[in-house]
């Protein structure tokens, strides 16, 4: 009885030290959380993975371990500085991919897995790509005004350029891993309609984002959108801080 209650205490106080170490925003607690979740359930996935002699699963999980991991271990040496909120959506999205789609055959599974996938990259991506080009157009620190019309271009190609480079990924991890990221479809055996499908549902994505982002900004509705972005901007000084000129010294 008193070794049981010796564990739990040990248990509650390994939890409390856990929770004490989290980092204060909430955001990056998030992100902290979410990365523990997600790196438990892939350990446990790679030992089934390393007794079942599964040696290409065992690659992409220690693959995916390293993708998601290090931004967290070794912050300082990125040549820019990643937002959590960017990283927690890269996470979930290399996760949903790489472990979910191949190493537990959601893509077999699930016939809409991809195309959902790659609808919700096309949202995601034309989003990101918007806010981006949107936080340097409003910011008093940046001389860089663009139009409405540009802002929408430019979140759109953003949005389907990473969609094409992620096929161009699909297609070298097939050819040099023997993977089928690229999935036969409709009679098509090459994978060929896969791809054009997963790039008309990027490119349907960033359309949809762009004229949203469009519209918002010619009807001047921005006092909902204000407060995040400055809230973003004030967390993040090292990206959008104003660099020394040869006069300033």
């Amino acid at each position: 009885m008193m070794a049981s209650s010796r564990v739990k205490g040990e248990v509650v106080y390994s939890m409390m030290k856990l929770m004490c170490a989290l980092p204060a925003d909430p955001v990056k607690r998030i992100h902290l959380l979410v990365l523990l979740v997600i790196q438990g359930v892939m350990m446990a996935d790679l030992f089934w993975a390393i007794v079942s002699a599964r040696w290409m699963h065992v690659f992409l999980i220690l693959g995916l371990t390293a993708a998601t991991c290090l931004p967290i271990l070794f912050p300082r040496r990125l040549p820019v500085p990643i937002p959590s909120e960017i990283q927690l959506l890269a996470i979930a999205f290399l996760f949903a991919t790489i472990f979910l789609g191949e190493v537990r055959d959601y893509y077999e599974r699930i016939w809409w897995w991809d195309l959902m996938l790659h609808g919700s990259a096309g949202l995601l991506l034309g989003l990101l790509g918007f806010c981006i080009i949107y936080i340097f157009n409003e910011n008093d620190i940046v001389d860089f005004h663009l139009t409405p019309g540009f802002v929408a271009l430019f979140a759109f190609f953003f949005s389907v350029g990473l969609g094409t480079l992620w096929e161009i990924f699909e297609f070298a991890m097939d050819r040099c891993f023997g993977l089928t990221m690229q999935k036969p479809m409709l009679g098509d055996p090459s994978g060929l309609t896969d791809t054009m499908w997963d790039l008309i549902l990027d490119t349907a994505g960033a359309a949809i984002i762009s004229g949203a982002g469009w519209l918002y900004m010619r009807r001047g509705r921005r006092d909902w959108l204000q407060g995040p972005l400055r809230r973003f901007i004030e967390q993040h000084p090292d990206i959008f801080e104003p660099k020394a000129t040869t006069s300033d010294r």
